[in-house]
């Protein structure tokens, strides 16, 4: 019951409080109940985990201006309020101000699981975008999400501090499956801007016409958004597949970006993922738009340039995907880790996320190899060896730090068990440790 949706009902007749309550309980919702509306707003807030079920006529507040309430509170919050026979205009009227429905006494018991049930979908996908939105406002957060300890990381990281505290415009490329976008978050977190609007428009999910009104404008009186150009004032817009964008955008973009002067008042973050063959973003674009998107640039390295990355990475998705289904992670064998250090990687880390997810089901299943995935995963003809070989000792050197990291996150930083399992001794896994950059405080 612990992580089962709460339900607020607020009804100044006891019986029928507790009635709800009841129905409620046994479809596996946490009820509270209130007398009075007063009482339920002392116990109400913004992000509440909940919905409220609440009667319109009350002593004291009545149920219209408890939801008037609830709504300057929190205008996303699902209220279904209860309303007598004859009193449809009323709960009309509530809908209106922001209430998600209304049932007419008496109520079919049945209805009001239903209403709950999707009320409670409504309102879990809200929270679920708010914390998502707090976690891309939040940079050490995003910056802990950059996993992997490889020189171009490093640099990359380093860009990401640096840039993101600049104020020009930048232009983020790479392969596909990089994750551009998740750079981009985190070049608006950690920089001046975090806290201000963050929008983002895909250039190649429109047509022309939608994308122009999306971007430039006007909108109509009933569209729920401004012109992603107005929207993202004093933020930053991100424009992702920038090529995409026809001359006379191009030109329209360019003229909003002269008019901003310096230091702009929106940054823009454009974001291509150009993989035409012999072609770039600097070809598909005019060179005065392109000179000025690109004044500052990050290009992400692709999964097979990260070395020893791919075996933390996998480490960390299995082990996610495991606690998800309710299993093991798989074992890694030092051939299985060198067959991931070696595998071409064309579809970079979102291909690894989808092989990591699918190795976890294979060992729920007690079946398969990680080998047998590389080979079958987009073309059955694809390789699964790179044709540039590496040094022996590169390869032992990531599946010793894999193993270590490993089995220091299985006993939770417990050096005795670790020292057990892996017939070690004290001073040669402490060495190892610090040649790998392990801490047992992060273990722990």
């Amino acid at each position: 019951m612990a992580n089962a949706m709460k339900i607020a009902i607020v009804d100044d007749e006891k019986d029928m409080r507790q009635s709800i309550s009841q129905w409620l309980a046994l479809s596996g919702y946490d009820t509270e109940t209130f007398a009075s509306a007063e009482d339920a707003l002392a116990g109400i807030s913004t992000d509440y985990p909940g919905i409220v079920i609440s009667d319109i006529k009350m002593p004291g507040m009545d149920g219209m201006q408890f939801l008037k309430k609830l709504m300057s509170t929190d205008s996303a919050l699902p209220v279904i309020m209860i309303t007598g026979h004859g009193d449809v205009p009323m709960a009309v009227n509530a809908m209106r101000i922001g209430a998600f429905d209304f049932l007419e006494k008496p109520f079919n018991p049945d209805r009001m699981s239903e209403l709950a049930k999707k009320a409670a979908n409504a309102r879990r996908l809200t929270l679920d975008n708010r914390a998502l939105r707090r976690e891309l406002s939040d940079g050490g957060q995003l910056m802990k999400k950059l996993i992997g300890a490889s020189p171009v990381m490093e640099r990359l990281k380093e860009d990401i501090l640096d840039l993101g505290q600049a104020d020009g415009h930048v232009l983020i490329d790479g392969e596909t499956g990089t994750g551009k976008t998740l750079i981009a978050h985190a070049l608006h977190a950690v920089g001046s801007r975090a806290g201000k609007r963050f929008v983002l428009v895909s250039c190649a999910a429109m047509d022309e016409d939608a994308l122009a009104k999306r971007l430039f404008g006007p909108v109509a009186p009933e569209d729920p958004y401004l012109p992603a150009i107005e929207e993202a004032r004093g933020g930053t817009l991100v424009l992702e597949d920038i090529e995409a964008l026809s001359d006379p955008l191009q030109a329209r973009l360019l003229s909003v970006i002269n008019e901003q002067g310096t230091p702009a008042e929106t940054r823009i973050i454009a974001i291509s993922n150009l993989q035409e063959q012999d072609r770039t973003c600097e070809d598909a674009l005019r060179s005065d738009l392109f000179y000025r998107l690109a004044a500052l640039r990050i290009t992400i390295p692709p999964l097979r340039a990260r070395g020893e990355d791919i075996l933390s990475l996998f480490t960390r998705l299995s082990e996610q995907f495991a606690e998800e289904y309710g299993c093991d992670a798989p074992d890694v064998s030092a051939q299985e880790a060198a067959q991931l250090l070696q595998a071409p990687w064309p579809g970079n880390v979102r291909q690894l996320i989808n092989i990591a997810e699918r190795a976890v089901l294979q060992t729920r299943r007690g079946s398969g190899t990680i080998a047998s995935l590389l080979m079958n995963d987009h073309d059955e003809m694809t390789p699964v060896m790179t044709t540039e070989g590496k040094p022996l000792k590169e390869y032992v050197e990531a599946f010793e730090r894999m193993l270590i990291d490993n089995t220091m996150r299985r006993h939770k930083g417990s050096i005795a068990a670790v020292m057990e399992e892996l017939c070690l001794p004290r001073r040669t896994l402490n060495e190892k440790m610090a040649k790998y950059g392990l801490q047992r405080s992060d273990y722990l």
